[in-house]
C-alpha cells in the first residue's frame, strides 16, 4: 500500500488539477494519475514546477495499444522527483487519429521520445519540431508495435550484389515456415515431449529407472492376480 505523504500528494495533485484530471490510482506503490490529452503540457509543466511537487525530470514517454477500446492508445509520460523520492506516471487515453499536443515546451528531451512513440504506434504529436522516424528505417510502412501488425512486416530488405544496393522486397513465407507443433527442440527437454513426434526419445540414463518400475509394476500385478 502506498503512503500517507504519497496519498496526500495524490489528493494535492488532483485538487490544484482539478480542470485537468480525470482522476488517478496507485499500482505497485506508484501514482498514476489520468489527464484529459488536451490538458497534458499544462499538467507537465505543474508537476514540474510546483514547489510540492518538482517531478523536474521525465525518464520515459512511449504508447500502449488497446486495439479493442475506443480510445484505442494510452501515451504514458513517467516523471521522477528527486525532492519527493518518487516516480508518477501520467496516461492519457486517445483515438487512433487524435493529434496530441507536443510536451517539448516543458521538457525537451520529450523530442526524441515522442518520435519513438509515433514511429512505433504512429500516435502523432503536434508541435513537434522534428517528427521523423528514429527507429525504422526510411520508407518503411507501419508501425510496428501495434498489435495489428504481422510479426514478419510487409517488406523485407536486402543487399542485390548486382545493383549495388539495398533493395526492398514484399515479405513471402512458405508454409513451411507457418506450421508449428509448439514442442521444444532443446535435447534436455526430449522426455517431455509427446510420443510419436520424433522428439520423444527417453534421456541417457532415464532408461534403466523406467525399465524398473514396469518391472516393480507388472510383479505388483501378477501377485494381485
Amino acid at each position: 500500500m502506498p503512503d500517507d505523504s504519497l496519498k496526500d500528494l495524490a489528493d494535492y495533485i488532483s485538487e490544484k488539477m482539478e480542470k485537468h484530471v480525470i482522476g488517478y490510482v496507485f499500482e505497485k506503490d506508484e501514482l498514476v494519475v489520468q489527464v484529459k490529452p488536451d490538458d497534458i503540457a499544462a499538467v507537465l509543466q505543474f508537476l514540474r514546477d510546483d514547489r510540492e511537487c518538482e517531478y523536474t525530470t521525465l525518464i520515459d514517454l512511449c504508447g500502449v495499444d488497446y486495439p479493442e477500446r475506443p480510445e484505442r492508445f494510452d501515451v504514458v509520460y513517467c516523471l521522477l522527483s528527486m525532492r519527493q523520492n518518487s516516480r508518477v506516471r501520467i496516461k492519457i487515453a486517445v483515438e487512433e487519429d487524435q493529434i496530441v499536443p507536443t510536451v517539448t515546451g516543458v521538457f525537451s528531451v520529450a523530442g526524441w521520445l515522442e518520435r519513438e512513440t509515433w514511429d512505433m504506434y504512429g500516435i502523432l504529436f503536434a508541435g513537434n519540431p522534428d517528427l521523423r522516424r528514429i527507429l525504422t528505417d526510411y520508407g518503411f510502412e507501419g508501425h510496428p508495435q501495434r498489435k495489428d501488425f504481422p510479426l514478419t512486416g510487409y517488406v523485407e530488405l536486402r543487399y542485390d550484389e548486382e545493383q549495388k544496393r539495398v533493395v526492398y522486397e514484399p515479405v513471402t513465407l512458405t508454409q513451411d515456415y507457418r506450421s508449428f507443433d509448439y514442442l521444444s527442440p532443446w535435447e534436455g527437454m526430449t522426455d517431455m515431449q509427446n510420443a510419436g513426434d520424433g522428439k520423444g526419445s527417453v534421456p541417457f540414463g532415464w532408461k534403466g529407472i523406467i525399465d524398473d518400475a514396469k518391472d516393480t509394476e507388472g510383479q505388483d500385478n501378477a501377485s494381485e492376480g
